[in-house]
C-alpha cells in the first residue's frame, strides 16, 4: 500500500510540474504584455544631421560653380536636391539666432527646437560654433538643450593652442577647455578636423541606440583668420595666378552650364566693399586703404598678384578641409546603414566675407601665425553672380548655396528654385518628428513661427515656401521680400526696389517707378521692426 500510495504521489508531483511547466509562461506573458521589450529597430522618423559653414559664398562650392574640390558635397546634391534661392540672416549670429528659435527676431519667450525634439524622443549633439544675438534666450543655448555640446563662441583661431592670446576657450557641455583637454585625431590639432572627430563620436553612440537622433554641425570654415593646413593650400598653390576677374567669369559659364543659374541671370558688375558700418584696424594705412575696394587684376605686380593666390589659395584649402570631413560624416552614416534614412542638409550662415581684420601683413595667411582675411574682390566671386557681401541684404550676402540629401524622400539630383529661408527649417524639423510647437512658454504665449514646412519641397509637391522672407544684418542693411517683389537697403540709405523674377541679381531698381509698391513692401516690414 505504501508502494501504491507513493507511486500515486509522484504522479501528483509530476502532474503538478507538467501543469507548471505547460501554464506558468502564458502566466508571465498576459501579466506583462503590456509592457514588452522594444524593439531594436529604429522608428520611421527619419535621422537629422544639419551642417553649417560660415562666411562661404554662394559660389564656393564645386556643385555651385567652383573649382574647389568639394567632392563630398557634390554627391550629396547630385544624390539629393539644391536650392536656387534660400535666404539666411546675413551674418553669423542672427542667422544662428533665427534658425534655432524660427524667428526672425524672438526674445524670452522662444523655443529651441531642439528641446522639442529631444522631447519627442530625438537624441541631440553638436559641434561648432555657437554665436547668438542677445535676444535668445540662455535656455535656447547648446550647452542647455544639447545631450552633448562641444561649443566655441564666435570667432576662434583654427590651430590650437594658438600663437597668440586671441583664442577664445572651447567648452564641453558648458565645462571649459583647457587647451591639451581637447580630443583630436590629426595633430597639430586644427579646429575643422577635432570638430569632427568629436561629432563622429557622437555618432557612434548615437547610431546605436533605438531613437532617431539630430546632429548639428556648425563649421567655422571659412571665416577668417584664413588658416589651413599646408597639405590642403598646396593643391590650390598657383591655381588662382589667373585673378579674379577670370575666375569670376569661369565660375558664372560654369554655374549657366550646370543650370544652377538661368540663362537668363546677368553677372553683377564687380564692386568692393561698400559697408560703412564696418572700419579697420589701426596701422597698415596704405595697404587697409585698397583692402576692401575692387580693383583690376592686372593692374597688381606679379609679386601682389602671388600674395592674393596665397590668400585664396588657404581660403579654398579650408572650405576642402571642411568637405573632407563632411564626408567623414557620410561614411559613418553609411556604415551604419543610417544614411538613407537620414535628412543631411548644408548651408552657409551669410556669403562670402569682404572684411579687414587683418593683424599682421608681413605674415603671409595659411600658418598659425597669421591673422589675415580674404580681400573683397576674392568675396566677390564667392558670391557670383550677386551683388555685395556678408551683413547686406542684397543676394551677396543673404542667399547662399542650400542642399538636402535624403534618399527615402528626396529624388536625386534635383535644382529648384525656390525660395525658402532657414527659417523655415524649424517647422520642417517638427513635422519630421512628428510634434508641434508648444502655444506657451512658462506660462506666457510663445511667439509664432515666422517659416513654413519645407517637406512640400522635400517632396517634389511644390518649389517654394509661402510666407514674407526678411534677411539683412540690422535696419541699416535690412531686406524684405514677398513674391517677386524685394526692398532692401544699405548703410541705412534710401530703399531700393527689385524684381527678383525679372531681375535676379539686383541690377534695376524700380523704386522711383513703383513708389506705391515699395511703401506697401515697406509697412508691412515694420510689422516685423520697429523702424529706426
Amino acid at each position: 500500500m505504501q508502494d501504491i500510495h507513493a507511486s500515486i504521489g509522484d504522479k501528483r508531483i509530476n502532474t503538478f510540474y507538467f501543469y507548471l511547466f505547460i501554464f506558468l509562461p502564458l502566466f508571465i506573458a498576459s501579466c506583462t504584455s503590456t509592457t514588452s521589450p522594444p524593439s531594436h529597430e529604429k522608428p520611421d522618423r527619419p535621422n537629422i544631421v544639419m551642417i553649417i559653414a560660415d562666411d562661404v559664398g554662394y559660389s564656393d562650392i564645386g556643385c555651385y560653380g567652383a573649382e574647389i574640390n568639394t567632392p563630398h558635397l557634390d554627391r550629396l546634391a547630385t544624390g539629393g536636391m539644391r536650392l536656387r534661392t534660400f535666404y539666411n540672416m546675413a551674418k553669423c549670429n542672427p542667422t544662428r539666432s533665427s534658425l534655432i528659435t524660427g524667428l526672425y527676431e524672438g526674445g524670452e519667450q522662444s523655443v529651441s527646437f531642439v528641446k522639442l525634439l529631444r522631447e519627442s524622443g530625438y537624441s541631440a549633439m553638436m559641434s561648432g560654433k555657437e554665436h547668438f544675438d542677445s535676444w535668445v534666450p540662455q535656455d535656447c543655448y547648446f550647452a542647455e538643450t544639447f545631450e552633448n555640446a562641444l561649443t566655441f563662441w564666435a570667432t576662434t583661431e583654427y590651430f590650437v593652442p594658438p600663437v597668440d592670446s586671441f583664442q577664445r576657450p572651447f567648452y564641453l557641455n558648458g565645462r571649459k577647455l583647457a587647451h591639451e583637454e581637447i580630443e583630436a585625431d590629426i595633430l597639430p590639432k586644427y579646429k575643422t578636423d577635432f570638430i569632427t572627430d568629436y561629432a563622429i563620436r557622437y555618432l557612434d553612440t548615437m547610431v546605436d541606440r533605438e531613437d532617431p537622433f539630430f546632429l548639428l554641425l556648425p563649421y567655422h570654415a571659412a571665416h577668417y583668420p584664413l588658416q589651413a593646413r599646408p597639405e590642403d593650400i598646396a593643391r590650390y598653390r598657383g591655381k588662382y595666378r589667373a585673378g579674379w576677374d577670370e575666375v569670376r567669369a569661369e565660375r558664372f559659364a560654369r554655374m549657366k552650364e550646370m543650370q544652377i543659374l538661368h540663362p537668363d541671370v546677368e553677372l553683377s558688375p564687380a564692386e568692393g566693399n561698400t559697408n560703412r558700418f564696418r572700419g579697420h584696424p589701426g596701422g597698415w594705412d596704405e595697404i587697409r586703404d585698397k583692402f576692401p575696394l575692387y580693383y583690376s587684376w592686372d593692374s597688381m605686380s606679379e609679386e601682389e598678384k602671388d600674395k592674393k593666390d596665397l590668400e585664396m589659395a588657404v581660403f579654398a584649402a579650408m572650405i576642402d578641409r571642411m568637405d573632407q570631413n563632411i564626408g567623414r560624416v557620410i561614411d559613418r552614416l553609411e556604415k551604419a546603414g543610417e544614411l538613407d534614412n537620414t535628412l543631411i542638409v548644408f548651408f552657409s550662415d551669410n556669403g562670402s566675407c569682404p572684411f579687414d581684420s587683418n593683424v599682421d601683413f608681413d605674415i603671409p595667411p595659411g600658418p598659425a601665425e597669421s591673422y589675415r582675411c580674404l580681400s573683397a574682390a576674392w568675396a566677390n566671386v564667392g558670391n557670383t553672380p550677386y551683388r555685395l557681401y556678408k551683413q547686406n541684404g542684397h543676394e551677396g550676402g543673404s542667399n547662399t548655396h542650400f542642399i538636402a540629401h535624403w534618399p527615402e524622400v528626396i529624388q536625386p539630383n534635383q535644382i529648384v528654385d525656390g525660395p525658402a529661408h532657414l527659417v523655415d527649417l524649424y517647422p520642417t524639423v517638427l513635422e519630421m518628428a512628428g510634434t508641434s510647437y508648444p502655444n506657451q512658454k512658462a506660462g506666457a504665449p510663445t511667439q509664432p513661427l515666422d517659416g513654413a514646412s519645407m517637406m512640400p519641397i522635400f517632396r517634389g509637391e511644390v518649389t517654394t515656401t509661402s510666407h514674407p522672407y526678411i534677411s539683412g544684418n540690422t535696419d541699416r542693411f535690412r531686406m524684405y521680400r514677398d513674391g517677386d517683389w524685394k526692398l532692401v537697403r544699405q548703410n541705412a540709405d534710401d530703399w531700393e526696389l527689385y524684381n527678383m523674377a525679372e531681375d535676379g541679381t539686383e541690377l534695376d531698381d524700380l523704386i522711383l517707378k513703383e513708389p506705391k509698391r515699395g511703401g506697401q513692401l515697406l509697412s508691412e516690414l515694420n510689422k516685423y521692426y520697429k523702424p529706426s
